[in-house]
């Protein structure tokens, strides 16, 4: 069959509502990409440990599966516009908490957890509002372009909050970051009041009910698992570029940033959708390998070369995210799709803490070449068990699902 044809980042544009929604998130990832880096230094500065400046910078995910089990009914549940707006701005409140010279490192770990717990809803509620939006013809290319987003925007966000935050202070950039989830919080109040996508009120019996519904069918476990797992373990990685290389953290950050961009434009714009399905397995693969490398301790521009190829590999998760929004009903969206995002933060704190406490043991470069062979072995382990059910899909979808879809 010929290829359906695709929405051009033009007409996306076009689209009423698309803007503000994609202004006021580059603006919440500028901010998070600046107070992360700051937090991480500031914890490392003040302990020397990989193990909690691990934990400043990706603990907060940790909290996403309290969010999850807890207050994820609310993403279909609540009005959009009004969500998005308050956790904007408690984000604010928090960061500029984070700043407050004296704060003990335990109560910074105490605010950063609760910030994760916050931002559970806040996945939900967005790309349910995108699929609103743009409907699901179009929710790839829109989902394409924010990550797009998101890559260049950590690329200037990390290159200036390294700079920054050595020539001014950790502390200055919290503030800095508080300043830019205040505007994105402002940005929020262009979109249209929506009314929740679903009847009833947000409750933790309904999140228990939906995630049952959702996790109960086969194939989105599987997508679900590629999702979260092998993507976790290698932000694990990822986590420990302050300690591998406390000088050089921000270039590698912007680094595996640029190779996320250069993924996600490849899968997005230039692969027909024919391919898509095929190259699940392989970006997976791809997404770990590199890593294997570092054991050896390359010199910097070799590492950065390597970060930068592995990021390719984060493309996968645009081909899973398209087919779990197909096998999902509509009033579920939201729900599913902040699952999917909740289950990959909560994976990937735990990775940090994992790969922060072998790198405490041993080193960061020794934890990263662990983290990046457990990725690879649970891809394996995916593939090997989908492998009598699967389509042309790369074995993440029974056949018969992959038809369908």
């Amino acid at each position: 069959m010929p290829d359906t044809p695709r929405k051009s980042y033009t007409d996306l544009f076009r689209t009423p509502e698309f803007t503000p929604l994609f202004l006021s998130s580059s603006a919440n990832v500028a901010a998070q990409t600046v107070s992360g880096l700051a937090l991480g230094t500031l914890v490392f500065r003040a302990t020397g440990s990989p193990l909690l400046s691990a934990l400043s910078m990706f603990g907060p995910a940790l909290a996403q599966v309290l969010g999850a089990t807890f207050l994820l009914s609310g993403a279909d549940r609540l009005p959009p516009r009004a969500t998005l707006t308050g956790l904007s701005l408690a984000f604010a409140a928090a960061t500029a908490a984070l700043a407050l010279p004296g704060l003990p490192v335990g109560a910074m770990l105490v605010v950063v957890l609760v910030e994760g717990l916050i931002a559970s809803l806040g996945g939900g509620v967005r790309w349910g509002l995108l699929n609103e939006i743009l409907t699901k013809d179009g929710y790839l290319a829109g989902r394409s372009l924010f990550n797009m987003m998101h890559g260049v925007t950590q690329i200037a966000g990390y290159a200036a909050g390294g700079v920054l935050v050595t020539v001014l202070s950790p502390r200055l950039c919290l503030l800095l970051a508080a300043g830019l989830y205040a505007a994105a919080a402002a940005l929020t109040l262009l979109l249209t009041r929506r009314p929740p996508r679903s009847a009833g009120r947000p409750s933790a019996a309904a999140t228990w009910r939906t995630n049952a519904r959702l996790w109960s069918a086969r194939p989105r476990r599987h997508v679900y698992l590629a999702l979260w797992i092998p993507n976790g373990l290698v932000v694990g990685c990822e986590s420990l570029y302050v300690s591998y290389d406390p000088r050089a953290a921000g270039t590698l950050f912007a680094c595996a940033a640029l190779g996320m961009l250069a993924g996600d434009v490849t899968v997005g714009r230039l692969l027909p959708p024919r391919l898509r399905p095929r190259l699940g397995i392989p970006l997976l693969v791809l997404l770990a390998a590199p890593y294997l490398a570092l054991f050896l301790r390359p010199p910097l521009p070799v590492t950065a070369v390597l970060v930068a190829l592995a990021s390719v590999g984060f493309g996968a998760s645009l081909v899973q995210q398209e087919r779990l929004v197909v096998l999902t009903p509509d009033e579920l969206t939201g729900h599913a799709l902040g699952l999917h995002s909740a289950g990959m933060l909560t994976a990937q704190g735990l990775a940090a803490s994992l790969a922060g406490t072998v790198a405490q043991f041993t080193s960061p470069a020794t934890a990263m070449t662990a983290m990046a062979l457990a990725s690879l072995a649970v891809t394996l382990t995916l593939t090997v068990v989908s492998r009598r059910d699967a389509g042309p899909d790369g074995g993440l979808l029974p056949r018969r699902v992959a038809q369908a879809a």
